[in-house]
C-alpha cells in the first residue's frame, strides 16, 4: 500500500492548434486515487513525450479519441505496481501502458501493455524497448521490407524513431541514406546509426543530394516527415518502391487540408506502395519485435540515445521542445 495521499496530473487547459506549448496544459493536484475490484494503483516512474502527442490533442480525425478539455494528458508511461485487487498482478510488478502525463494512474489489466523484466531500465520501455522501437521494427521490416543491396532512405533520421529503423534496415544488408537537421545530427546518422551517408535538410538542396547519393534511386523510404522533404523523396523513387508512412513532422497544421504536390503519378508510373500505419496494428506479434530489438541492443548491433527531463512539471513544454529539436534522442520525463 501506498502512503501518498495526493495526486499531480497535467491537463489539457486549451487546445490551441498548431504544435502544443507548455501553456496549452495545467498542473492540478487531487486525492489519490483508489482502485477497485480488478482495478490496481500503478505509481508512475517514467512518463514519455512523442511527437504524436499534438495529433493526440488536435480536434481534427485522428486514430483516437482528441484528449478533452481538462483531461489528463495521453502518455505512455512506466510505473511500478504499489496496490492491486487484480488477479495475476502484484504489488512491485514494474508496468507499461497508456497512464498519463500523472503520478499514480488507476488501471485495469487491459490498459497494461506488458510486464518489465527486472534488469530492464525504464527509459528503454518507452523508447527502444517501447513504442519507439516497436514502430521501427515493424514499418522498416513489413513495409519497407529492405533487402541486401537496396537503397533505403529516412526521413528525421537522428530521432528515436528513424534511428531505429535505419540501423535495422542496414542489419538487412541495405544501404541506408538519412536525412536530418544539423551537422551534428547528421554525424550521428553516420558514426551511430547504421547511415552510409546523411543529408542535412538545414543547409544542402535535398533533391541535389538524392541525386547525387542514390543515382539509381530509392527503392524504400521510411517517412517520419511529410511535407517538401518527402515531395522531393517520391521523385526518387525506383520501381516498386515502398513507402511507410510513420509521421507528419513537417506539417505544423491540420485545421486546413495541407496542399502540395499530388503523389500519384509517382506512384502510379513507378508502382510503389504507400502505407500507414502505427504499431499497435502489431500487438499480436510484439514479442516477436521485442525479442529481435533485445537481441540487437545486447550485442551492440542496435544503439540508442536517451534524454531524461526530471520532475512532472516538465512535461508540459516537452512536446514543442522535440518539435524544436532540441532533444538527445528518446525525450522521457523522469518524475
Amino acid at each position: 500500500m501506498t502512503t501518498a495521499t495526493g495526486n499531480r496530473r497535467i491537463v489539457l487547459r486549451t487546445r490551441a492548434g498548431g504544435i502544443p506549448q507548455a501553456d496549452d496544459f495545467e498542473l492540478r493536484t487531487g486525492p489519490l486515487p483508489a482502485p477497485g475490484p480488478g482495478q490496481m494503483l500503478v505509481c508512475n516512474r517514467f512518463v514519455a513525450a512523442e511527437p504524436a502527442m499534438r495529433g493526440w490533442i488536435n480536434d481534427e480525425s485522428n486514430y483516437w479519441p482528441p484528449v478533452a478539455i481538462g483531461e489528463t494528458m495521453r502518455s505512455f508511461a512506466v510505473g511500478e505496481i504499489v496496490e492491486s485487487r487484480a488477479d495475476g498482478f502484484a504489488e512491485g510488478d514494474r508496468v507499461t501502458g497508456l497512464f498519463g502525463w500523472q503520478d499514480y494512474a488507476v488501471v485495469e489489466p487491459a490498459a497494461i501493455d506488458r510486464r518489465l523484466a527486472p534488469d530492464e531500465p525504464g527509459p528503454a520501455a518507452l523508447g527502444i524497448l517501447g513504442l519507439n522501437g516497436l514502430t521501427a521494427y515493424f514499418g522498416m521490416l513489413d513495409i519497407c521490407r529492405p533487402a541486401p543491396g537496396d537503397t533505403v532512405l529516412v526521413s528525421s533520421a537522428a530521432g528515436a524513431v528513424g534511428s531505429a529503423a535505419a540501423q535495422i534496415a542496414a542489419l538487412q544488408g541495405a544501404r541506408v541514406v538519412g536525412i536530418a537537421g544539423g551537422a551534428a545530427k547528421c554525424a550521428r546518422c553516420v558514426e551511430e546509426f547504421g547511415c552510409a551517408a546523411a543529408i542535412d535538410y538545414k543547409t544542402e538542396d535535398v533533391g541535389e543530394a538524392l541525386g547525387r547519393l542514390c543515382p539509381d534511386g530509392v527503392d524504400a523510404y521510411f517517412d517520419n516527415v511529410s511535407g517538401a522533404i518527402s515531395d522531393t523523396a517520391l521523385r526518387h523513387l525506383r520501381p516498386f518502391a515502398r513507402i511507410a508512412v510513420c509521421g507528419t513532422a513537417a506539417i505544423t497544421d491540420w485545421a486546413d487540408w495541407p496542399q502540395g504536390p499530388r503523389v500519384e503519378r509517382h506512384l502510379l508510373v513507378k508502382r510503389a506502395t504507400m502505407r500507414g500505419f502505427l504499431a499497435t496494428d502489431y500487438a499480436p506479434r510484439f514479442a516477436e519485435a521485442l525479442a529481435a530489438l533485445r537481441g540487437w541492443v545486447a550485442d551492440g548491433r542496435l544503439r540508442y540515445r536517451e534524454q531524461i527531463l526530471d520532475g512532472l512539471e516538465r512535461a508540459p513544454g516537452s512536446i514543442a521542445m522535440l518539435y524544436r529539436g532540441e532533444n538527445d534522442g528518446k525525450l522521457v520525463i523522469r518524475l
